[in-house]
């Protein structure tokens, strides 16, 4: 099954991370093209340090000793998958210098665009998702 999948990344805690990155590469697995669209809180999944310790919904502590547990991947990790399975990171211009941010605060291998840019991509996919 061929395709494309157009992830747009806009919240930024741990769950949003794992959502977005379960989504991403399940589809890239499944020979999918698929590209995810970092905006504003969104560009902490892809900064290298933010992305290390990214909140867990209050209440929901729990959840970091069942992701231990269960052996379940890092964020990190996921991303490093990601890029493997071909998965395009699109960090959104806006975002990046209204944040003050450089392209070396990012994981390695991201494109930076505007919106534009994304929705080029996505208006011919076969799915759409927002996180």
């Amino acid at each position: 099954m061929s395709g494309k999948v157009a992830i747009i990344a806009s919240n930024g805690g741990l769950f949003d991370a794992y959502k977005v990155f379960n989504i991403a590469t399940a589809a890239a697995s499944m020979d999918q093209d698929v590209s995810i669209f970092f905006t504003f809180e969104g560009l902490n999944l892809i900064h290298q340090q933010a992305n290390q310790q990214l909140p867990i919904p209050e209440g929901k502590e729990h959840y970091a000793e069942g992701f231990k547990k269960e052996n379940v991947p890092a964020i990190p990790e996921l991303i490093e998958i990601a890029k493997e399975l071909g998965v395009n990171f699109i960090g959104c211009q806006m975002t990046i210098d209204v944040m003050g941010l450089d392209l070396a605060d990012l994981v390695d291998g991201i494109e930076v665009g505007g919106a534009v840019t994304f929705l080029e991509y996505a208006k011919d996919a076969n799915v759409t998702l927002t996180f």
